[in-house]
């Protein structure tokens, strides 16, 4: 009988390259009229959608 789990052949997934496997990057904060940066917060990977996981 087979072991449950992966199926032979299949490799781990890679971690994305822009997130670096988080899911999340960091996106600068703007404020004013000129639009100066004054901070930077986490926001959601756009490459891999917060999954992590490299898309092919």
């Amino acid at each position: 009988m087979a072991t449950p789990g992966t199926a032979a052949g299949q490799s781990e997934a890679n971690d994305c390259p822009v997130c670096h496997g988080t899911g999340e990057v960091a996106r600068p904060v703007r404020v004013g009229r000129k639009r100066r940066v004054v901070g930077e917060q986490s926001g959601l990977c756009l490459n891999c959608l917060g999954s992590g996981q490299a898309p092919d």
